[in-house]
């Protein structure tokens, strides 16, 4: 008679150790425990729950901004631009005066109260002025940044993915651009335009900003094109537009949204140089640049009407610095 044997585990499938579940010989063995990849074991009704895969693999976005979160430098980078954004659209929340009204006879004064960062040379409130300076040196940085990024994005990435000529007389076009020094291209070419407005300054530097994204684009749909995915569509019959918006522009876009993303912070300082030097934004505008430039005479005497705009153009242009620094980790797969 044979020896009773002990109650066997639950086993998925309704295999048990003992009927070559384990072994494989049995109905409910090895196959049911060798799931298909992604598959999930369902624990039986009334049991502890199933584990689950809590490292499931992220997107490259996904992943990037789960790093992003965790990182101090970005974190404070954004809330500095973020504060920037909102002053820049409602500059009135924290300034209530006007930026245009003056009293010469408070010129150079100091701080006061109701005027906490004094007046300048033309007994202007420096701190309206500071406040309301950040709606036009971020309006041309982003309008500067975005206008480059499309252009050069689109001029770069077709060269690479069609070659030939095309690209042969893109890549001279751009060396020719990158011999052109930046600040003399504007001296030259902005001191003939009589324009108030930003659109000039806005122009000139996607002018001249261009080919550096461009080269970058190029790089990046080189590389992607080669990739088996891509081979792959292209052997299933996908056309080129389809190779290009579905398959390559999407791991393609990275290093140019880096790029962008500090090339915005030097687009603002440059418009503040040439505003500095005169031949960028002209009063009336409210600028970091003027006022930077209106101050300078008398700077032995009222240093505060230089101070405060200059540190809010660096701390601006820190933080987007900053945060192109912390894109760049989180997006470059060769620093993990």
């Amino acid at each position: 008679m044979p020896e009773p044997q002990p109650p066997q585990p639950y086993l998925p499938g309704g295999g048990a150790p003992g009927n070559g579940a384990i072994a494989g010989t049995g109905a409910g063995g090895a196959m049911d425990l060798a799931t298909s990849e992604g598959a999930t074991l369902e624990a039986p009704p009334g049991g502890p729950p199933a584990p689950r895969d809590r490292d499931r693999a992220r997107s490259l976005w996904s992943d990037a901004w789960h790093d992003l979160r965790r990182n101090p430098v970005f974190l404070i980078s954004g809330l500095v631009i973020l504060f920037l954004v909102v002053i820049s659209l409602w500059p009135g929340l924290i300034a209530s005066g006007n930026p245009l009204t003056c009293n010469l006879a408070k010129a150079q004064e100091g701080s006061q109260p109701g005027y906490p960062f004094g007046f300048d040379g033309q007994g202007c409130d420096v701190y309206t002025r500071t406040v309301y300076g950040a709606r036009t040196s971020l309006s041309v940085g982003v309008l500067a940044t975005l206008g480059v990024a499309v252009l050069g994005s689109v001029l770069g990435g077709l060269a690479g993915f069609f070659g030939g000529a095309g690209d042969a007389v893109l890549s001279r076009i751009t060396d020719i651009f990158f011999a052109i020094p930046v600040v003399l291209g504007g001296l030259v070419l902005l001191s003939v335009i009589t324009s108030n407005t930003i659109w000039p300054v806005i122009g000139f530097m996607v002018l001249l900003g261009w080919p550096q994204i461009s080269r970058i684009a190029r790089g990046s749909v080189i590389t992607a094109k080669q990739h088996d995915y891509v081979q792959a569509a292209r052997a299933l019959g996908a056309s080129n537009s389809r190779l290009l918006l579905r398959h390559i522009t999407p791991n393609a876009v990275a290093p140019v949204i880096v790029v962008a993303t500090i090339a915005l912070g030097t687009y603002i300082a440059l418009e503040a140089t040439l505003s500095y030097l005169g031949v960028g934004l002209k009063p009336p505008t409210v600028s970091w640049g003027i006022d930077i430039s209106a101050a300078s005479p008398y700077v032995r005497n009222a240093p505060h009407a230089l101070l405060w705009p200059s540190g809010a153009l660096a701390l601006t242009v820190l933080a987007f610095i900053m945060l192109g620094d912390a894109v760049r980790d989180a997006l470059d797969p060769k620093l993990r």
